[in-house]
């Protein structure tokens, strides 16, 4: 399984997103003391992680930076990562590397389902690269996937976080109506206005039109989204949005602090004090979002159980 390079996350994603970025000899913005993540060097995280190879598997944990991979797979938990560790985006928040896809995997949903019979998991998160290549945006290779999952470990819950399925909304409603997921999760990632630096390619309507419909289609199935601050958004901006989720049906929530991977990726506009996402979470719960966490780590599938009430 070969893995993406640096520049593959960084500079060649990035080259053609018109941002500005920290100069070759300027350092990245110091964190605060409130943003801390031990290193993940317990032999908890080692053993998983050759169970991953072994099983041919990616976790968006690994490809995306994220700051509590040590807690996670130290308590057995991952985020796969389905469809290769190559997105057709070029997103400049994030870590995962853009490229052009490898055809889909047919052996991973097997591959996928019997690395959490053998993680023994009682909730599952799987996400994806967007593949933009592919006619119904990898909504079927979602189902496979929640399909083999269920056959060999009938008692896992499984959250799935997918790409907006830009041009293919159609298509993968009517894969995931056939075998639907216990969460629905879409992250919205940012405020409208930030979209064309933030989320390129994506539209901020066409986000929340996809929770929407699929909460309607399918109203027994939560549906969850989550937010980056620290990007230049304004807090009344970042209440708009959670208002418009609401609108929208959407009942769980996650915020976090973005934090900028490489000199290559999106610059941090701030960090946001813990006070700030304490406020947030406060008036997200008075909406009427049923399950919240708001904290400068919280990630969209961070302690995704709990959040489930799994």
């Amino acid at each position: 399984m070969l893995k993406p390079t640096l520049e593959q996350r960084g500079r060649l994603k990035t080259k053609t997103v018109p941002i500005h970025l920290n100069h070759a000899d300027e350092p990245l913005p110091r964190k605060p003391s409130w943003i801390r993540a031990k290193a993940p060097t317990q032999p908890a995280v080692r053993e998983l992680k050759l169970l991953l190879r072994q099983h041919q598997l990616h976790t968006v944990c690994e490809e995306a930076a994220c700051p509590n991979l040590g807690e996670c797979f130290t308590s057995g938990t991952a985020t796969f990562m389905i469809m290769g560790a190559l997105c057709t985006r070029r997103c400049p928040f994030c870590d995962v590397a853009h490229g052009r896809p490898a055809p889909l995997d047919e052996a991973e949903p097997a591959n996928l389902a019997e690395a959490v019979e053998l993680m023994r998991l009682k909730y599952v998160v799987i996400t994806s690269v967007d593949r933009d290549d592919l006619r119904d945006g990898g909504a079927g290779h979602f189902t496979r996937c929640i399909a083999a999952v269920r056959a060999r470990s009938p008692g896992t819950r499984i959250e799935i976080l997918t790409p907006d399925f830009r041009k293919r909304v159609d298509r993968a409603l009517l894969a995931l109506e056939q075998t639907p997921p216990d969460v629905f999760n879409h992250n919205i990632e940012s405020v409208p206005r930030l979209y064309r630096t933030v989320r390129p390619g994506a539209d901020y309507r066409g986000s929340l039109d996809l929770l929407e419909r699929f909460r309607f289609a399918l109203p027994q199935v939560p549906t969850k989204s989550g937010l980056m601050l620290g990007l230049g958004e304004e807090i009344a901006e970042v209440e708009a949005v959670l208002r418009d989720l609401r609108e929208r049906g959407v009942g769980m929530l996650t915020i976090g602090q973005y934090l900028q991977p490489s000199r290559y990726h999106l610059p941090v506009a701030r960090y946001v004090h813990p006070d700030e996402f304490t406020r947030l979470g406060d008036y997200a719960r008075s909406l009427g979002f049923t399950s919240v966490a708001s904290a400068p780590l919280v990630r969209s599938s961070y302690h995704a159980e709990q959040l489930a009430g799994a």
